[in-house]
């Protein structure tokens, strides 16, 4: 089930969901907005100029309340807002229509499981032809909330638990193939 506005802000007031910093204006009838932060990390450059599974990744990481996303440039960002999702509701992240009208893809693998503390890191991929201005404060996208039919067995836990600031992948700690 969707979470309604209604639900949302009973959530919040009661403490089982906080979203932090949050402006009454950012709860909209099925979703939450998100902001942009203000750091950016970007994959620096390797020697060999592969990058791998197996091994850690550097990150070039920007602390700026504007950033220049230049055509055909990926970047990680992270949303102003921390999070922390009770063991019973699960998020998918989606951006703004009006932002990916300007050419901007917002992704973050789209999902936010049970349990989840933290910031979200997103990943920007500008598909313009021009370079995109970003803004920290300003609307990137939003979060719908599901409630599920229970709690989960095994809330998340993992890698990213508790995560601020654009985060890098950490794939290279996977223990499965």
């Amino acid at each position: 089930m969707i979470l309604s506005d209604k639900t949302i802000m009973k959530m919040l007031k009661e403490g089982t969901l906080v979203i932090s910093p949050l402006t009454d204006e950012q709860i909209q009838p099925a979703s939450v907005d998100v902001r942009l932060g203000n750091t950016f990390s970007i994959v620096e450059d390797s020697s060999t100029g592969i990058i791998t599974m197996e091994n850690k990744i550097s990150y070039k990481i920007i602390e700026t309340d504007t950033y220049i996303l230049l055509p055909g440039q990926f970047v990680l960002a992270t949303t102003m807002e921390y999070f922390s999702l009770p063991n019973n509701l699960t998020a998918f992240v989606e951006g703004r229509s009006s932002l990916g009208r300007m050419g901007l893809f917002i992704q973050n693998a789209g999902w936010v499981d049970p349990g989840f503390k933290g910031e979200i890191t997103l990943e920007l991929f500008n598909a313009n032809r021009c370079a995109i201005e970003l803004k920290a404060g300003r609307r990137v996208g939003q979060l719908v909330f599901a409630e599920m039919d229970d709690n989960a067995l095994h809330p998340y836990n993992g890698k990213y638990q508790g995560q601020r600031g654009a985060t890098g992948s950490r794939v290279f700690m996977d223990t499965l193939n």
